[in-house]
C-alpha cells in the first residue's frame, strides 16, 4: 500500500514510518523540513508540506491509500493548533480524493466511566489538560466528518518509547487499564496497531484505543 505519513519526523509518526517501512509499505514522509530528515529507505520518499496549508496536504495525499496525521504541539506551538488543524486536513484529503485517514489523537477523550472522560477526572494531570481539551476539540470536528474513511487513534494514558512487542489490546472510545489500574503503551507497539489498521480497517468513523 501506499502511506503518507504527516509528522513523519515525529517519535510517533517517525516510529509509524519505521513499522509500514518494514511490512514492506510504499511511504511517503511529510514534514515541513526534509533537508533534515535522514532516514533513507527503497520505498521511502520524503516530501515537503505543511499540513495548516490544504493545498500542501492535498499535494502529500494524492495517489495515496491512506495518510497518517501524527501532528503534536511540539517545539512551542500553542496547543490550540490541534483544535485548527482537521479543517486543513479534512479540506486536502477531499481535494486529492484520499478518503483513508487515521490520526494520532490523544488519551484524554476515552471515557473511565459512562459520561465521563479522562480529561474530566479530578486528577488528570494539570499540565497535560490543555492539550487533552485541543484534542477533544479536534476529535469532535473529526466526528461531524461523514465522507473520509477516518480513524482517531487514541493512546493510553501513557505513552512512551518501549519495545516493539505486539503484544496489546485495542479498544474503542473507552480507557484501557491493566490489573492494576494502570493504562500504558509504547511507542513501537502504537506504530503497530496504526499499521494493523490500515491494512485492516475495524474502526472507520469511530475513535480506537490501545494498551497494554
Amino acid at each position: 500500500m501506499k502511506i503518507a505519513v504527516f509528522g513523519a519526523s515525529g517519535r510517533i509518526g517517525s516510529r509509524i514510518v519505521q513499522e509500514a517501512l518494514n511490512r514492506g509499505h510504499d511511504v511517503t514522509a511529510v514534514v515541513r523540513h526534509p533537508e533534515d530528515y535522514t532516514l533513507i529507505h527503497d520505498h521511502l520518499k520524503v516530501a515537503k508540506g505543511d499540513l495548516f496549508k490544504a493545498q500542501d496536504v492535498e499535494t502529500g495525499a494524492f495517489d495515496q491509500d491512506a495518510v497518517v496525521c501524527a501532528y503534536s504541539n511540539t517545539k512551542g506551538a500553542p496547543a490550540s493548533t490541534i483544535a485548527e488543524l482537521p479543517i486543513p486536513l479534512i479540506k486536502g484529503l477531499k481535494q486529492a480524493h484520499t478518503k483513508r485517514l487515521l490520526i494520532v489523537g490523544g488519551a484524554g477523550s476515552l471515557e473511565v466511566a459512562h459520561g465521563l472522560q479522562l480529561v474530566d477526572t479530578p486528577n488528570f494531570p494539570v499540565e497535560y489538560k490543555t492539550t487533552a481539551l485541543a484534542h477533544r476539540d479536534a476529535l469532535k470536528l473529526y466526528q461531524n466528518e461523514k465522507e473520509l474513511d477516518w480513524t482517531y487513534v487514541s493512546p493510553a494514558a501513557e505513552i512512551a518509547p518501549g519495545q516493539r512487542t505486539g503484544k496489546f489490546r485495542v479498544g474503542g472510545g473507552q480507557l484501557l487499564t491493566d490489573v492494576q489500574g494502570k493504562s500504558f503503551i509504547s511507542m513501537e507497539d502504537f506504530a503497530i496497531a496504526i499499521v494493523d489498521e490500515i491494512e485492516n480497517p475495524m474502526h472507520i468513523r469511530a475513535q480506537m484505543t490501545v494498551a497494554y
